[in-house]
């Protein structure tokens, strides 16, 4: 996942959506997919995703969303569908501070299983209901900037920040995997150096037989 598929013109990408069950994730998904949007909830059993290609800057893009159950009892499914992300986007509800609380916990469980290996992306969801807020703007803007993650403010219902938020995540994922490209290069163009000097100057080593740890990086 990540890496180009085309030179560097090319990415494929694997994103999930994760929070408490009720914040709209499906919604999300479906507005900026299919341009849809249901008043009535719907609630997702265990995990489904939809494919949307972009376009960026010349760059073709193609993210495999993965939308999960948000129910407490789905929890422990989380990681057979968030391995191997590339992006993760956390949701909760403004107008529920309990929402909010549950995206810090996925967030501490995506850092101690990827580390910095996925790209984070907080969504403040259903700003339409704006004036029933219970999570304050400063408190969610300073928590995601505390760990790495940017955070947006969505609607699906008046389809608000969405396409802004999948943009930026992806021009983070792409940034990732050509950081991950160019280190896997010098990694490559290190041990053949290397190689070529022991061959050209064994003796060097007193006749010694070393070897180099740390082999190749592959991207995520």
């Amino acid at each position: 996942m990540g890496e180009s598929t085309s030179g560097s013109r090319s990415y494929n990408f694997k994103v999930v959506l994760l929070g408490e069950g009720c914040v709209g994730k499906t919604s999300l998904l479906l507005r900026y997919v299919e341009d849809k949007f249901n008043d009535k909830h719907i609630t997702t059993l265990q995990a489904a995703f939809l494919n949307k290609r972009i376009n960026i800057g010349g760059k073709r893009i193609s993210l495999s969303i993965w939308d999960t159950a948000g129910q407490e009892r789905f929890h422990a499914l989380g990681p057979i569908y968030y391995r191997a992300s590339n992006g993760a986007i956390l949701v909760y509800d403004i107008t529920d501070e309990d929402s909010f609380q549950k995206v810090k916990k996925w967030v501490k469980e995506l850092k101690k299983m990827l580390g910095s290996d996925i790209s984070l992306t907080i969504a403040g969801n259903k700003v339409d209901l704006e004036k029933q807020r219970n999570v304050s703007v400063e408190d969610a803007e300073q928590y995601a900037e505390s760990v790495g993650a940017q955070h947006f403010h969505t609607s699906a219902k008046h389809n608000k920040g969405i396409e802004e938020m999948f943009l930026e995540l992806s021009q983070r994922m792409i940034e990732k995997a050509r950081e991950a490209e160019q280190e896997k290069m010098a990694v490559g163009n290190t041990n053949n150096v290397m190689v070529v000097d022991d061959e050209v100057d064994p003796v060097e080593h007193n006749g010694g037989s070393r070897c180099c740890g740390g082999g190749a990086t592959t991207s995520s």
